[in-house]
C-alpha cells in the first residue's frame, strides 16, 4: 500500500483548475474543544517529503511537517466552536470549519479536495469528496497534518487553564481518565454538552 499522491490534483489540473486546496478536519470524536479544519494549497515545486495521513505520523514528525508546510504552501486553519457544535451538530460544525478554512486562504482556490464522503453545503466552488482522502491525496494529507497539529496545540493551551482533564494528552477525547475527571471536577465551558458523556453528567439528577 503506497501513501498519498498527486493523482487527484493532476486530474483537477487537467480539467482546467489551477489552485487546488486539500481540506481536512480533526476533532469530531472529542467531548471537549472545537473542531478544527485546515485548507492547504501545495506548491508543486516545494512539497515536503513524507506527507501522509496525520494518524500514521508521530507527533514530532507532524510538527516538523506542519512547520515545513507553513513555509512553502498556502495554509489556512479555522475552527467551529463548542457552542456551534452543540447548536448545529458535529458534522455541520466540521463542515463549517472547512468552509472557514477555505475562505481564509490568501488566494481563493479554484477547486477543493475534501476528505470524507460529503461536500460542505456552504461551498461555492467546485469540490470533490474523497473517502479516506488523507491517505489518497497529498493536499488532503497536508491539511490533516496541519489541522491535527494546530488542534493538539490548542488543547495543550486549554489544559493549562483547565488542569486535571488531561487534554494535553487526550486532546479532549473521552479517555477513561478524562471521563473520571468530568465526574470529579465537573463540566467546563469547553465541554460539548450535546455529547453523551457530558450530557449524562449534566442531566443525571434531572
Amino acid at each position: 500500500m503506497t501513501g498519498p499522491d498527486l493523482f487527484h490534483e493532476t486530474e483537477a489540473r487537467a480539467a482546467g483548475f489551477f489552485r487546488i486546496a486539500g481540506v481536512d478536519e480533526v476533532g469530531r470524536g472529542p467531548i471537549a474543544g472545537p473542531v478544527t479544519a485546515a485548507a492547504v494549497i501545495l506548491d508543486p515545486a516545494c512539497i515536503p517529503e513524507g506527507l501522509n495521513d496525520s494518524k500514521k505520523l508521530s507527533e514530532k514528525r507532524r510538527e516538523a511537517l506542519c512547520a515545513a508546510l507553513m513555509d512553502c504552501a498556502q495554509v489556512s486553519v479555522a475552527h467551529a466552536t463548542v457552542a456551534e457544535i452543540d447548536e448545529i451538530n458535529i458534522l455541520r460544525a466540521a463542515h463549517l470549519a472547512m468552509e472557514r478554512a477555505i475562505a481564509g486562504l490568501e488566494h481563493a482556490p479554484d477547486m477543493a479536495l475534501i476528505d470524507g464522503n460529503l461536500i460542505p453545503r456552504g461551498l461555492t466552488l467546485p469540490a470533490l469528496a474523497i473517502i479516506k482522502g488523507d491517505a489518497a491525496s497529498l493536499s488532503i494529507a497536508a491539511a490533516s497534518i496541519v489541522a491535527k497539529t494546530r488542534r493538539d496545540q490548542l488543547m495543550r493551551d486549554l489544559a493549562q487553564q483547565f488542569p486535571g482533564y488531561g487534554w494535553e494528552r487526550n486532546a479532549g477525547y473521552p479517555s477513561k481518565s478524562h471521563k473520571a475527571a468530568l465526574l470529579n471536577l465537573g463540566v467546563t465551558p469547553h465541554h460539548r454538552r450535546s455529547f453523551k458523556p457530558v450530557h449524562n453528567i449534566l442531566y443525571q439528577d434531572k
